[in-house]
């Protein structure tokens, strides 16, 4: 059976459309530049112009085929010449920039104005060859005469002519052009990639999958991959816990078998052997209850946490708990009320065990609310923060139950942050002794 993503179209097709259109664009623009015009340079000079200039003359006509060179700043199609510059010196004239001695052309200069070539020098970019009667790119031409020296320099090259402008235009347009379906392209490549990628971040194991977002043939196959690895580890998970279950409920009877043998010890060796079997008890509950906790599916309602950390407030002062609450903005999230309940019940059991006192408070920003709740102990060792997440890691490394605890308190805290859409941190207070939990957790749309 064909699956329905085959027939979605792929990535590749306009991602190959947009590559056509560029070089198409490409193409256009090279039409463009080459129909305009070559690029702009200084005509060749006559050497009897040249002459002509040296000798205060106006310049012979040119040539016809002279008008094969575009002049430089000109209009399309129009023809003009700038005159040589002309001007009078008392000392002899420097090179300009690329410009070199030529003694070719200073013979030929002289050989026209009948004088010594000691008498006249040239400097030029290009010299000619051969037999050519003319000069091409920058030059710098100076006869001395009695009263000095006559220069005659080309005219310099204009910087930015109306080709380039012409040129720079062109492609500014067809920048303009292809970016905006670009970008469009790359938007719509990448959202639907973002969405999965939030998506698989936001399921845990026992979470249910968000809808997946629908994009071309390859996100709908990497959709439904993480679709399938998803149900593959939530069945991989349920399995754990179903043996989990069969664990604990076939160690109950010899438990049980146990505590009957432990009431003929005597006194005190009954009194912790019992307290012994009644740990082994509670470690169970609290590795199914871990357990669960990743593969349970339950419903999400909107809780008022406020109102939920109130009543825990309250709970535990009614038993003489040091714990109290600063007020906050209302802030209500998306969650399991259960959930969110035995969160927060296990940070304010730790802030007590550990410090003797619990102080909550949370604030609102960017759309998150940020929920701390700090003790009075003797705080933690920053580089173990992370590793206190880990399951069957405890903050007292003793055996003690009544201080050690489990390990599995802070392991379960920030696995229903993160089946919420939240962090759970550990740090040290800044304003006294003591350590300070921050859960931060997104807030209802």
């Amino acid at each position: 059976m064909t699956r329905p993503y085959r027939r979605a179209h792929s990535i590749a097709q306009p991602i190959f459309a947009l590559v056509i259109a560029s070089v198409i664009a490409a193409t256009a623009i090279l039409f463009f530049v080459t129909f305009s015009g070559p690029p702009p340079r200084v005509p060749p000079r006559p050497l009897e112009a040249i002459t002509a200039a040296l000798r205060g003359l106006p310049p012979p006509p040119l040539p016809p085929e002279f008008r094969r060179f575009r002049p430089p700043g000109g209009r399309f199609r129009e023809w003009r010449i700038e005159p040589l510059e002309t001007l009078t010196a008392a000392v002899p004239p420097m090179p300009r920039w690329r410009e070199k001695p030529d003694a070719l052309t200073q013979a030929r200069i002289a050989a026209l104005l009948r004088v010594a070539p000691r008498t006249v020098l040239a400097f030029t970019e290009l010299s000619p060859r051969g037999g050519g009667r003319e000069l091409f790119g920058s030059f710098t031409v100076a006869w001395h005469l009695p009263q000095g020296w006559r220069v005659v320099r080309s005219p310099p090259l204009p910087l930015f002519t109306r080709w380039h402008a012409n040129t720079l235009i062109a492609m500014l347009v067809a920048i303009v052009a292809l970016s905006i379906p670009a970008w469009m392209l790359s938007r719509a490549i990448s959202r639907p990639l973002a969405r999965l990628a939030a998506a698989a971040d936001r399921a845990g194991t026992g979470a249910p999958l968000p809808p997946l977002p629908e994009g071309g043939r390859e996100v709908r196959e990497l959709a439904h991959a993480v679709s399938t690895m998803h149900a593959r580890l939530a069945g991989h998970a349920e399995s754990r816990t179903a043996m989990l279950a069969a664990i604990a409920h076939d160690l109950g009877t010899p438990l049980s078998r146990l505590a009957f043998w432990v009431e003929q010890l005597p006194e005190a060796a009954r009194d912790r052997a019992v307290a012994d079997i009644d740990e082994m008890r509670a470690m169970i509950a609290e590795v199914l209850r871990f357990a669960r906790h990743d593969v349970g599916r339950r419903e999400e309602t909107l809780v008022e946490l406020s109102s939920l950390l109130d009543s825990l407030a309250e709970d535990m002062a009614v038993g003489g708990a040091a714990v109290t609450v600063a007020a906050g903005p209302r802030a209500v999230v998306s969650g399991d009320p259960s959930g969110l309940r035995r969160l927060f019940a296990n940070l304010i059991g730790n802030a007590l065990r550990y410090g003797d006192s619990a102080e909550m408070g949370w604030q609102i920003e960017a759309g998150r609310v940020t929920v701390t709740i700090a003790d009075r102990g003797p705080g933690i060792d920053p580089a173990q923060a992370e590793r206190l997440f880990e399951p069957f890691v405890r903050g007292d490394p003793s055996r003690n139950r009544s201080t050690g605890g489990t390990g599995l308190g802070l392991a379960i805290v920030r696995s229903i942050a993160a089946r919420h859409g939240g962090t759970a941190l550990l740090a040290n207070r800044e304003d006294a002794t003591g350590a300070v939990a921050t859960v931060t957790l997104p807030l209802a749309r």
